[in-house]
């Protein structure tokens, strides 16, 4: 009985063992790189401000698709209208006619605003995302032609979002001589941690790596709302394909068309500015509260990006082209671009670190118990491998700490300080989307079909405000 059981303490402590060597190694080697990032963005010189080109000027055109949003695009749709009243645009809603809830929910609006304008798709829903983007940009179209007229611009928004009232008239003064213009997305704060950990990493994600991004031109990609592009840089994406600039078989469109417009040498732009009233001008948004649905929408962006996303752009950001052209970059602006894509891709691959490593964690807290009350030694920790664990250590303390400062310069420092506990919650929702994106990847391979998975939101009466900066 003793030797059973002493070989049960040796399987264990080798397999502890290897888990330990792999979460060490690859946590090493991810951190590494990420602090590599950090540190680039801590040298970054900001230039001087050239002087502002002229405002854009004529009317924009905001795009908002809808897919069963009964309970809140009407709310949505007459913040819009009320934020931007003194503005040139012309909301284009776009809908399916087999949604009849948020048609009819949406209708009487319609009715009532010549500034907003209904789109019912052609096909039953769900189609895809971008399938109902290139809906309303045909419609866009017609309505060029009938009015003898050319938008300046589309924006793109979400049914839930709440919108600045200085966000169109941002996007005039920095659009002109770009491709498309980012501003920041902030998820708004609710009690529990699985909707709040969106705050955390969003705060980074906008506040360091997409300026980075940005400045090095290493391919910017679209949040899918609050992003504005030129009317020609879309024009061009539509030239390869007859429905409309959107990838309509992309579970992520809106990355796609950042980093292909990236890619080509188009000048796509992150702007981060304040508005008379002191706040960012940032698009506000309440992101999914349970597990379930947290899973659902993060396992989409994986497999749009990490997995179908390398397929589709391959490692040069752009897809294929009927004429087969490719756009010349330089060593350092392909590398960059790489990196970047990498970065972008390296999900998979991070959610089997973190898993080893929380795996090795209950190995090693159960080894250390064991040895504590004599049962057995525990496993130890020595040469390479405890220089490794060393430097781990730091690279996680300096992760979290970057965390903490950015979710402090949005929300304030309680909720910085909360953004430790949150960011292992956030291992564990990135581990399940893993895991569900692989499937959700090899099953749109085999069949080849596309929905839209999307996610519910809740009325936008019912959300609280983004709490003040402290």
């Amino acid at each position: 009985m003793e030797l059973a059981a002493a070989h049960i303490v040796t399987i264990m402590q080798a397999v502890q063992y290897e888990l330990v060597l792999l979460a060490a190694v690859g946590i090493a080697l991810l951190g590494t790189e990420d602090v590599a990032f950090d540190l680039l963005w801590l040298m970054r010189r900001r230039p001087p401000a050239p002087p502002a080109p002229m405002p854009i000027v004529g009317p924009i055109a905001v795009f908002v698709p809808a897919w069963r949003e009964s309970a809140v695009l009407a709310g949505t749709i007459a913040a819009m209208l009320d934020a931007w009243q003194d503005e040139d645009v012309r909301i284009y809603v776009g809908c399916y006619p087999n949604d009849a809830a948020t048609l009819f929910a949406i209708s009487p609006a319609v009715a009532a605003h010549p500034r907003l304008r209904l789109v019912i798709g052609e096909r039953a829903g769900p189609t895809s995302k971008a399938d109902n983007l290139n809906s309303i940009w045909r419609a866009m179209g017609a309505d060029e032609r009938a009015e003898r007229a050319e938008f300046a611009a589309v924006v793109l928004h979400d049914a839930e979002d709440h919108v600045h009232g200085e966000e169109i008239a941002l996007f005039r003064r920095t659009l002109p001589g770009r491709a498309m213009v980012q501003i920041p997305v902030e998820p708004i704060i609710e009690d529990g941690l699985i909707a709040a950990h969106y705050a955390d990493e969003f705060a980074e994600a906008h506040g360091k790596e997409l300026p980075l991004r940005a400045a090095l031109r290493a391919g910017l990609p679209a949040a899918g709302t609050g992003c504005a592009f030129s009317r020609r840089a879309l024009v061009l994406l539509a030239l390869e394909r007859a429905e409309g600039p959107f990838q309509a078989d992309s579970l992520t469109e809106d990355y796609e068309v950042g980093i292909m417009l990236g890619a080509a040498g188009a000048w796509c732009h992150f702007v981060e500015a304040r508005g008379l009233d002191g706040r960012r001008i940032a698009v506000r948004s309440a992101f999914p509260e349970t597990l379930e649905a947290c899973v659902r929408q993060k396992s989409r962006w994986v497999a749009g990006i990490a997995f179908a996303g390398w397929d589709r752009l391959s490692w040069s950001g752009l897809a294929p082209t009927q004429n087969g052209t490719a756009v010349p970059r330089s060593l350092i602006g392909a590398a960059l671009l790489r990196w970047m894509l990498w970065r972008d891709r390296r999900a998979p691959l991070a959610a089997c670190v973190i898993l080893a490593a929380y795996l090795a964690m209950v190995l090693t807290g159960i080894d250390a118990a064991g040895a504590l009350v004599g049962w057995w030694q525990a496993m130890p920790v020595e040469g390479a491998l405890a220089v490794v664990l060393m430097v781990n250590a730091m690279v996680m303390a300096w992760r979290l700490g970057m965390r903490m400062v950015f979710s402090a310069s949005v929300y304030g420092w309680r909720q910085g300080l909360l953004a430790v506990p949150r960011a292992f919650v956030g291992n564990v929702i990135h581990i399940l989307a893993a895991r569900r994106a692989f499937a959700i990847y090899m099953r749109q391979l085999h069949t080849r079909e596309l929905v839209w998975d999307k996610t519910d939101h809740r009325p936008i009466g019912v959300i609280a405000a983004v709490p003040e900066r402290r």
